[in-house]
């Protein structure tokens, strides 16, 4: 049996690909079914060391990226996306897997395109709220549509659809408590504000926190991922802003958060704050209060639809980008973690929005869908 991951060109696409060929593992062998061989085709292996430490093979194939205004960067790409197809033709017919999984993104399109002239069963999953470009063409046609939010199932045909939620790797699903303190450094009865920027940081985000410092060390510890370009800059920043104030050893300052220090992490906090990315389905799973900064010009404007929606499940509370400040995310800080029925009640609707068994939902519809071609 050969299964066909693909996805273009950010985490958001990549990370839920690896927690579904994880269930994939452990539902074959709950079931007893042979060991799959599973491939990845993209434009870049994102993590190569992910990739190898799960087994999946990484085939090359290039795509250009779908701009919605003028650019002659259009042109190249265009040229781009039609070596992929042209690559993928040969590259997906040599492998001919049972069932394609697209995670859509425009690395995803010359994929999905040979294996719909090849006639291979297609499965696609969508992250936000509103579908991309490649997945709203796919869904007309893919056997099995997954979505992350319910509002998304309304832009593809209704029997397809399954709300499934978000896949989360097991590597950061569980948090871990035990030992936090001591492995991130933190005082045991201070509470603690987790700061998630996205893979690449947040500088809006990071501005505010650094601007709020000197009122948040006083009362809470702060773990803060920073993004690797920014780390030296905030970091050197916070130093000057926080001068010689006695509680300035309460702020931490990571470029990046490790899967063990991610689940260290979360499993100290008492808050997070974050954009409204994938990190929102992580966010759920830890079963923690939140504070959601989504992205003012994201694509589709997906990412204040995305926070939005989880704030009305009640996990959270949201702050846009033009009324962030640093008295703001404060006060707002103050008013969640000092009221224990704004807590709990942000706590329940984490768990109302947690879809914990996604990735398995997601790899028993795959491997159904395989037995099936390959009868």
């Amino acid at each position: 049996m050969k299964i066909l991951f693909t996805g273009g060109g950010t985490g958001g696409h990549f990370y839920p690909i690896i927690a579904v060929a994880q269930a994939m593992r452990e539902v074959s062998k709950e079931q007893k079914l042979l060991d799959q061989d599973l491939y990845f085709i993209g434009p870049d292996p994102y993590n190569k060391k992910i990739l190898f430490d799960n087994k999946i093979t990484y085939k090359n194939v290039p795509a250009g990226k779908i701009r919605r205004y003028f650019s002659l960067l259009n042109v190249v790409d265009l040229f781009k996306t039609g070596i992929g197809i042209l690559k993928a033709v040969w590259t997906v017919f040599w492998i001919y897997p049972d069932v394609i999984f697209s995670k859509g993104g425009y690395g995803s399109f010359p994929v999905v395109l040979i294996g719909r002239f090849l006639g291979i069963p297609i499965i696609i999953h969508e992250s936000d709220s509103t579908p991309g470009v490649v997945n709203k063409w796919a869904g007309k046609f893919a056997d099995k549509v997954a979505v992350s939010y319910p509002e998304a199932g309304e832009f593809f045909i209704k029997e397809k659809v399954a709300w499934t939620g978000n896949p989360v790797r097991k590597e950061i699903a569980n948090v871990v408590k035990d030992g936090a303190a001591e492995y991130l450094d933190l005082e045991r009865d201070v509470p603690v504000i987790l700061i998630l920027g996205g893979s690449q940081g947040s500088e809006i985000i990071n501005e505010a926190i650094i601007d709020a410092l000197p009122k948040l060390i006083s009362d809470y510890q702060i773990i803060h991922q920073t993004g690797k370009k920014n780390f030296e800059l905030v970091k050197n920043t916070a130093d000057v802003v926080m001068g010689d104030d006695e509680h300035k050893y309460r702020y931490h300052a990571y470029p990046y958060l490790d899967d063990l220090a991610m689940k260290m992490s979360a499993g100290a906090s008492d808050i997070i704050i974050s954009r409204a990315g994938s990190t929102l389905f992580e966010i759920s799973t830890w079963q923690r209060p939140a504070i959601i900064i989504p992205i003012t010009k994201s694509n589709r404007n997906h990412q204040k639809i995305n926070a939005y929606t989880y704030a009305r499940f009640g996990g959270g509370t949201v702050i846009e980008e033009r009324n962030l400040s640093d008295d703001i995310i404060v006060n707002e800080i103050n008013r969640i973690l000092t009221n224990e029925d704004i807590k709990n009640k942000m706590i329940e609707g984490a768990k109302k929005f947690a879809k914990p068994n996604a990735a398995k939902t997601i790899a028993e519809e795959i491997l159904e869908t395989a037995l099936r071609h390959q009868k």
